[in-house]
């Protein structure tokens, strides 16, 4: 059985929908008991659809890279550039499909990310929030050099604060120099 290569590409407008459902299926199994069951069964896959149509349909200052093989999705990562004037850019997302965890794709997109942050930003710090309670990303953000810096409250999804569970934390995870990320 040959397996082919995982391919990375920039996204567009036509890939709204894939990473919406992507990050809806994420947020689905990662983010239950942060974010309202009625919300993560319901209204999270048209809220992401309108907020990916959003950011793929006027991406300046941003960059998404998708994981493709054989033409199926199995992951992306999003960065705003220069985002924080302390803390640099941010991955503001980065989503592996379920099956795909643990192979090093992730790894694979976080030093997507820190290229792109190298080729694109003013600084090389880069940083992302992480929920409280996902602990094996934390785990996954530690073991590549990634710190937590700062524990803040979530904000509610589309600012509806009946999507979120009581008073969720979500942690800032910083890398001073993302370089140290950077792939060969």
């Amino acid at each position: 059985m040959i397996v082919s290569e995982v391919e990375f590409r920039p996204a567009g407008p036509q890939d709204a929908e894939r990473v919406a459902l992507l990050h809806a299926d994420s947020w689905r199994r990662h983010y239950r008991g942060a974010y309202a069951d009625a919300f993560l069964d319901g209204d999270v896959e048209a809220d992401r659809i309108a907020v990916w149509t959003a950011k793929l349909a006027s991406p300046a200052g941003t960059e998404t890279v998708l994981a493709e093989r054989d033409g199926r999705l199995e992951g992306f990562v999003h960065v705003v550039f220069d985002d924080d004037p302390r803390w640099g850019s941010l991955v503001d997302n980065l989503h592996v499909v379920h099956d795909r965890r643990r192979g090093g794709l992730g790894t694979r997109l976080l030093g997507r990310a820190a290229e792109a942050i190298g080729e694109r930003a003013a600084g090389d710090a880069m940083y992302l929030w992480v929920l409280q309670q996902n602990t094996a990303a934390q785990a996954f953000y530690a073991a590549r050099g990634g710190t937590c810096v700062e524990t803040v409250a979530v904000s509610a999804p589309a600012g509806n604060p009946a999507w979120l569970n009581g008073a969720p934390n979500k942690l800032r995870m910083a890398w001073p120099d993302a370089a140290t990320l950077r792939t060969a």
